[in-house]
């Protein structure tokens, strides 16, 4: 007989985390934050400040909310690890490098300008950072975590990845053709078995915040597209044109859906998955 007690737990749960997430973050938007601005009444550079981290810090205390009231545990995964947090922002922009450099090498990408450092980019890392840290909250947080503890690590992870790489689509489905699109899902699939597989090896939702934060903002400097998006290409570094073939190049998603991105990528999971694996091994054998 089928026990479909786990997966009602489940539906429970993933329910009860939306609730507290959008109730935290919906509390912070339409009450506090219009009573902020309008007692502060800061500029729309400040105010843009305190939009952007207070709907941060209001999501972490919805998800912390409910780990305590519901799980009823501590909120180990939001412990601060400045180190591991330092190795992964490092290890995030080194990845990805690994994919941008070989394609201004082989003249896929050419840079066309020079621009140094533009003052903008200080408020693009931070919306990267807040952004990043929310997906890998919502995704490997709360959709990963929970699907794992009812179904096992190896469906959790590939569900979360497949809905993360769908949820991608929109950033390029009015203009991609068949084989972007294709190739948008791909990579942002395996980017999300990746970051899900970090986050097994790390239970650490800030290592991986920042390892996914420091990834996107690498693409930024280079002045390619970030996810099929274009808006903070004229604030890089360089500025760069593409004239390689898509499959190449990553097409209109950019460089995280080159072929070279999707063989690091490959290689990245398998020697977590055997990382993760042997660490297993040796932790029930001790």
């Amino acid at each position: 007989m089928v026990d479909f007690r786990p997966t009602r737990r489940l539906i429970v749960r993933l329910s009860l985390a939306a609730l507290f997430l959008v109730i935290a973050v919906q509390a912070y938007r339409l009450a506090l934050l219009p009573a902020l601005l309008a007692v502060v009444e800061p500029g729309e550079a400040a105010a843009g400040v305190l939009r952007r981290f207070g709907i941060l810090a209001f999501a972490l205390a919805g998800y912390a909310g409910y780990v305590r009231v519901v799980e009823r545990r501590a909120v180990r995964e939001l412990y601060a690890a400045p180190r591991a947090m330092l190795i992964a922002a490092a290890a995030g922009a080194l990845l990805i490098s690994l994919t941008t450099l070989p394609l201004f090498a082989l003249d896929a990408y050419r840079v066309s300008e020079y621009r140094g450092l533009q003052g903008g980019l200080v408020r693009v890392a931070s919306v990267i950072l807040i952004a990043a840290t929310l997906e890998e909250l919502v995704y490997r947080g709360i959709l990963f975590r929970l699907v794992e503890e009812a179904w096992g690590t190896v469906p959790a992870l590939w569900l979360q990845a497949v809905i993360f790489g769908i949820g991608h689509l929109e950033n390029v489905i009015d203009q991609a053709t068949p084989l972007e699109l294709a190739g948008t899902v791909l990579s942002c699939t395996l980017l999300g078995a990746f970051w899900a597989l970090l986050f097994v090896w790390t239970r650490n939702i800030w290592v991986v915040g920042v390892n996914h934060a420091a990834w996107n903002f690498a693409i930024v400097l280079s002045g390619a597209p970030l996810s099929g998006l274009e808006e903070w290409r004229r604030i890089a570094p360089i500025a760069s044109t593409v004239q390689g073939p898509d499959w190449l190049t990553g097409g209109l998603f950019g460089p995280e859906a080159s072929v070279i991105t999707l063989t690091v990528l490959s290689a990245c999971l398998a020697t977590l998955w055997h990382r993760t694996h042997e660490h297993r091994r040796r932790a029930l054998a001790a």
